[in-house]
């Protein structure tokens, strides 16, 4: 349009010239042919609209939304429409406590109180992306700037009123994922009556008071240290078992040791090492008297 109202600028301004100075008629007449050129090629490209890939384009007219959208690619309009671009790729919303991180500068975090009392801060992001075709109604409702208008509100403040059924420690442990999934189909339900698509909903980071943390932490350690007692006692256990099995196989070898020695067995076994020690290259001198156990003396 910039091209239209340049040339309409240059064919009014040379006609005025030319009449108002007849000698100037030359000029008026190439001014006039230079201001209808331009005009022409002003509406020749205002007729076409390049839409980018994942985007599409809605039309308005003297500020009235047009139905339908424009897809991507080359496009022919209306020279007198302006057309909006609307991204349709997924998008990222991420509030964070961590400055520099999140869409917002500085500690962007969502702050919550828990069922008891308790201030909990939460990381959080958001992918989500607009339907296509609900893109004019977004525009004439919502305007472009979905981010700020729709997704961060609606999401902060869906968390706020989840979070009020859960205990601190609930909410960063065992009912985390049952968390996560309520606020999703809050969020998504809300998002859904504006056009917009939820694809994810992404707990970053649980953050919980000083005071629960360290309370936490006594309880994890005191529970590593039970763990700890119950492996040494069961091993204690085992080797006072092991013990008991020992003691018991020795009673039972003398027991049967026992029953079975006879003075024959003692008398037989005095002979076989009898033997061995005659056989051996070692001197000796052996005295015997046919009763009790022989003495060796060894040179």
């Amino acid at each position: 349009m910039f091209l239209v109202l340049l040339g309409l600028f240059v064919f009014g301004v040379t006609a005025a010239i030319a009449k108002a100075n007849p000698n100037l008629a030359n000029v008026g007449k190439t001014g006039r042919f230079a201001g209808i050129g331009l005009i022409l090629l002003g509406l020749s490209t205002a007729c076409f609209v390049q839409i980018q890939p994942g985007e599409v384009g809605v039309q308005t007219l003297f500020g009235k939304v047009q139905p339908g959208v424009l897809s991507s690619g080359l496009n022919v309009v209306n020279p007198l429409v302006n057309v909006v671009e609307f991204d349709v790729k997924t998008q990222n919303y991420t509030m964070s406590a961590v400055h520099d991180e999140g869409d917002q500068q500085g500690d962007d975090a969502i702050r919550v109180l828990t069922a008891d009392g308790l201030e909990v801060v939460i990381d959080l992001s958001v992918l989500f992306h607009i339907v296509p075709d609900k893109a004019p109604d977004i525009l004439s409702t919502i305007g472009k700037d979905i981010k700020d208008v729709i997704v961060r509100p609606v999401s902060r403040t869906k968390i706020r009123d989840n979070a009020v059924f859960y205990d601190a420690v609930a909410l960063y442990s065992s009912k985390r994922d049952e968390f996560q999934q309520k606020i999703f189909q809050s969020i998504e339900k809300e998002f859904a009556n504006r056009g917009i698509v939820l694809e994810n909903l992404l707990i970053r980071n649980i953050q919980l008071p000083e005071s629960v943390k360290q309370t936490i932490e006594s309880k994890i350690n005191a529970e590593q240290e039970s763990q700890k007692m119950k492996f040494v006692l069961e091993k204690e256990r085992q080797e006072a078992d092991r013990k008991r099995v020992e003691a018991q196989g020795i009673s039972d070898y003398q027991r049967i040791l026992t029953s079975t020695l006879t003075d024959k067995l003692i008398q037989y076994e005095q002979i076989k090492a009898q033997r061995e020690i005659a056989t051996s290259p070692n001197a000796k001198v052996i005295f015997m008297n046919g009763k009790s156990a022989p003495v060796l003396l060894g040179q």
